[in-house]
């Protein structure tokens, strides 16, 4: 141990080893999907901070550590952001700078079992409040929650149900914190040990109490992903001839990805006849997405838009929050030099103005989400809460095919599905597609990297309000009050010397003869 001690006294070695200890989580993620490994995949970065020197220390260890962090739950984007893929996990990474402070202020040197209760509860609340800050859509969105790695795991959807990601999330932390206490903390052990004993009834608890979604209908929805073309014409083909043999399988809506139109239909009425057509002959609406510059107001846009019989239908969902520097470029005056080195955005595409619940036949109505709008749970939670039936993600992940992104991208479905206790459809061009159903549960294979075909899903409705669609991020605000509390007794502890006044003087010293002693003498 001491000549471990003493290797990490360099400090480019000791972040090295942070970044690397920060990046260890991914594993719990798709593809690799050791869901089991996030319960402790903290642990080596939690004790790197606690054997921190000093404060000043543990904050660089936090900070870097979330620079490993980032960097791995985002590393398939390198082709496209080259350096700044770097330069984002360095800025972003230092959210996690006040966090690795905070874990040597109570795990540090030999903690009273108070401070390790305390920990249990502090730690796992700075990590929600990193996850909220860096879920602004303007850093990049909540893209590798922590608590999306259980995405597979039925007790967690049902935790989902009531808390939504947040509280995995605080759950994941919680247990990380406590192991770590167990390993290394011998005085906190027992309240370590009552953590992970709570943890388990609570979880036991919301399994029995929180309602399970009752399935009060069917519906038939067919997704086609066309694979990887070359070109938006052969795509659109491709697209055309997998939907007429969907004519006699009696669906009710066909949903194609994200850019599956690459022309705006008002410029091409060609196009929107062939849709319409397509729409005749399944007997169903097509839900396709354009990505173009209108005809009807300047700007490019992508938007969700629902084809019937008769041409468009007038549902239209103009996708609100874009990926920076895919679809526009943050303070481009400054920032423009990055379409010169990366893939960025040549122009700035158009926002819309807000989130529509579509109307479709058949009395089901859609919530549709675009691209990595799907990693956003207050998003789906505003359909469930508008009223949609079926939430529908449209994405296309051709760009990172044969990385880790479409696998994590299909994955968190299944925690928009849970959250709000609707079904969930994920269209992509080129895969994964999946299909969850209300509680989160998969419904038929994904569509892999390499499938072009046309699927039917028979998708179960249902239609009651979970804990989260009715109370929202209420772990976060949860956090918030205990780091709140945190400041307070930290700003009192460290006002209470000045309000008692100054340190009374010492009597001055006798002697033998017991008189003062005089100075010089």
């Amino acid at each position: 141990m001491r000549t471990i001690d003493h290797w990490l006294t360099s400090p480019w070695r000791r972040s090295g080893v942070a970044a690397l200890a920060g990046a260890l989580p991914v594993l719990a993620f798709p593809a690799p999907s050791l869901w089991w490994f996030a319960y402790v995949g903290l642990v080596p970065w939690i004790l790197l901070a606690r054997s921190a020197p000093s404060g000043r220390r543990a904050a660089y260890d936090g900070w870097c550590g979330g620079f490993g962090f980032l960097l791995a739950v985002h590393h398939w984007l390198l082709p496209s952001l080259h350096v700044f893929i770097f330069l984002i996990a360095a800025l972003l990474g230092a959210l996690w700078a006040p966090w690795g402070w905070l874990v040597r202020r109570f795990l540090g040197e030999r903690p009273s079992p108070g401070r390790g209760a305390a920990a249990l509860l502090v730690l796992p609340s700075a990590w929600l409040l990193v996850e909220l800050l860096r879920s602004w859509q303007g850093l990049g969105g909540p893209w590798g929650m922590l608590g999306a790695s259980q995405w597979q795991v039925t007790p967690a959807l049902r935790l989902a149900s009531v808390g939504g990601v947040w509280l995995l999330s605080f759950l994941v932390v919680a247990v990380n914190v406590a192991v770590t206490v167990l390993i290394s903390v011998r005085e906190s052990r027992v309240p370590a040990v009552a953590s992970l004993v709570a943890t388990a009834a609570a979880t036991s608890a919301a399994w029995a109490w929180a309602p399970r979604p009752q399935v009060d209908g069917q519906v038939r929805i067919a997704v086609v992903q066309p694979g990887i073309m070359d070109g938006g014409d052969k795509r659109f083909d491709r697209e055309e001839q997998l939907t007429r043999q969907l004519a006699g399988r009696h669906v009710d809506l066909v949903v194609w990805g994200e850019s599956s139109v690459g022309f705006d239909l008002g410029d091409r009425p060609d196009l929107a006849r062939r849709i319409a057509a397509l729409s005749r002959t399944t007997g169903a609406d097509v839900l396709v997405n354009v990505d173009a510059r209108r005809s009807d107001r300047p700007g490019i846009y992508k938007s969700s838009v629902l084809m019937g019989p008769n041409g468009p239908t007038g549902e239209r969902y103009d996708k609100m929050r874009l990926v920076p520097f895919g679809e526009y470029v943050p303070a481009r005056s400054l920032l423009g030099w990055a379409t010169s080195v990366g893939k960025a955005a040549g122009e700035d595409r158009r926002r819309g103005s807000g989130q529509v619940v579509m109307n479709v036949g058949h009395g089901l109505r859609i919530g549709p989400l675009i691209c990595f709008e799907t990693a956003f749970p207050d998003m789906s939670r505003h359909l469930a809460q508008d009223g949609a039936d079926v939430l529908l993600g449209q994405s296309a992940t051709s760009t990172f095919q044969g990385s880790w992104a479409p696998e994590q991208h299909a994955s968190l479905a299944a925690l928009r599905a849970a959250e709000t206790g609707r079904p969930m459809v994920h269209a992509t061009l080129t895969g994964v597609s999946a299909v969850y159903g209300p509680g989160g549960q998969r419904l038929g294979p994904w569509l892999g990297t390499g499938a072009s075909t046309a699927r039917v899903y028979d998708v179960p409705l249902a239609h009651g309000i979970t804990p989260y669609v009715r109370y929202g991020d209420w772990p976060v605000h949860g956090a918030l009050l205990v780091l709140a509390a945190l400041c307070a007794t930290e700003g009192v502890r460290a006002l209470r010397p000045r309000r008692g006044g100054p340190a009374p003087l010492a009597p001055p010293a006798r002697t033998v003869h017991g008189s003062p002693a005089r100075p010089g003498r």
